[in-house]
């Protein structure tokens, strides 16, 4: 049966549908469409084919439903940034591995994650960080610990990628030799991890990082357990179409191997956008058309602050009864709310007669779109839909590779 909200002209339909049979029910929130089986293949591609561990980013996107599709398809390690995704990730899966992954953590944080949740992976990027880890996990009667294993952040350049992540973490070059050595003595097992940005654009990013990773080993002279080449795995969007991951994955596993590294060192990746993107898109409404401008009803402080904030292109198709053989023109989105700021560029490729009453799915926005959603000014609810039809675009299929028609025939 179908469910309905009286209140909000919302539909919850059951498991089996797509996002053309959603629109026939004419929403008057957006509707998130959910796809586990996209969840499921991505997840599936890194347990089958990156030549090491994969350890889920939760940040991307901390559903407790993705969470058990990720889990269901092997995922069994989670890249956690802060006590309340630890707290999360152990309620909804009590028997998952946890990394508590940001270089700077409270006290107490590191405390409950270790005594409580039974964590035992940290990052740092100082020594103020590695003794706060060592003073935190200690015996009531000041004994060290004897199972940390602790990965020290390098800073790397992010030229190759979209978003930066190389100015706010990383340990300092001058102070890195140091701060190796010390990690080595405090640590059961010792690892050095690094970010090289969100959506690289090239394996070369990762290629790159490993030689500061070499040179690192190297100059300290210590003894490195885990190698942990961070996130930054792509995924499709329009003008950023990367490289097939197989050739993110052959880069890496050749660094990899030329390190001055033991033969039992491991080595780790923290996908969070590659493996969650595919999993979600929304489906929303035209409410007004001004010129070339749409007023959509989801925007900025929904799921789309990414292509408000920092110019992000999603994929987007028009889901019209009949479809349109209008060729396509160029549209900016403006959101619900009563905000100026509220304001996607784009631009976004549509028929050029899309109107007040159409339905846009907005496509992969199953990472960090889903997770950035507020209430500002009442609006941000929506409902949640599984769908099984497939997502715009996927790295996952060789179908999927290239970007599927701009509309969608009901």
């Amino acid at each position: 049966m179908y469910k309905h909200h009286s209140a909000l002209g919302l539909v919850t339909a059951p498991t089996g549908r797509s996002a053309a049979e959603i629109a026939h029910y004419r929403p008057v929130q957006p509707v998130t469409l959910l796809r586990p089986h996209a969840a499921t293949r991505a997840a599936r591609f890194f347990a089958e084919r990156f030549p090491g561990k994969s350890l889920y980013a939760v940040k991307a996107n901390p559903s407790p439903d993705l969470l058990q599709v990720l889990w269901n398809a092997g995922v069994s390690h989670y890249d956690v940034a802060s006590i309340g995704e630890v707290r999360l990730v152990a309620e909804v899966l009590p028997d998952a591995t946890l990394c508590f992954m940001h270089p700077v953590k409270a006290e107490e944080a590191i405390a409950e994650a270790y005594f409580t949740y039974g964590v035992r992976t940290f990052s740092l990027d100082t020594i103020e960080e590695l003794e706060k880890i060592v003073r935190a996990t200690s015996g009531g009667d000041g004994t060290a610990a004897s199972d940390l294993n602790l990965l020290v952040r390098l800073r790397v350049s992010s030229a190759h990628s979209k978003l930066s992540l190389a100015a706010k973490f990383g340990a300092e070059p001058a102070e890195l030799k140091q701060l190796l050595m010390a990690t080595r003595q405090a640590a059961d097992a010792m690892g050095i991890c690094y970010h090289v940005g969100s959506q690289a654009m090239s394996p070369a990013a990762y290629s790159d990082a490993m030689e500061r990773v070499r040179e690192a080993i190297v100059d300290a002279a210590v003894t490195v357990d885990i190698v942990d080449v961070g996130g930054g795995f792509p995924s499709w969007y329009p003008g950023m179409e990367p490289p097939a991951l197989e050739q993110y994955f052959e880069v890496i596993h050749a660094a990899f191997e030329a390190l001055p590294i033991s033969y039992s060192a491991e080595l780790w990746c923290e996908p969070g956008r590659a493996l969650c993107a595919e999993y979600a898109s929304v489906l929303v409404r035209v409410e007004k058309r001004r010129g070339s401008e749409l007023y959509i009803n989801d925007g900025a402080y929904g799921a789309l602050f990414d292509a408000a904030h920092i110019g992000w292109r999603y994929p987007v198709r028009l889901v019209r009864d009949g479809g349109s053989e209008v060729k396509p023109a160029a549209f900016s989105f403006y959101g619900p709310t009563c905000d100026d700021l509220d304001h996607m560029a784009g631009p976004f490729k549509l028929p050029a007669d899309v109107g007040p009453g159409d339905y846009i799915e907005v496509g992969m926005l199953g990472a960090y779109g889903c997770a950035m959603r507020t209430g500002f000014n009442g609006f941000g609810i929506e409902d949640r839909v599984i769908v099984d039809d497939e997502p715009m675009a996927s790295l996952y299929a060789d179908e999927e590779r290239e970007q599927r028609s701009n509309v969608v025939k009901l």
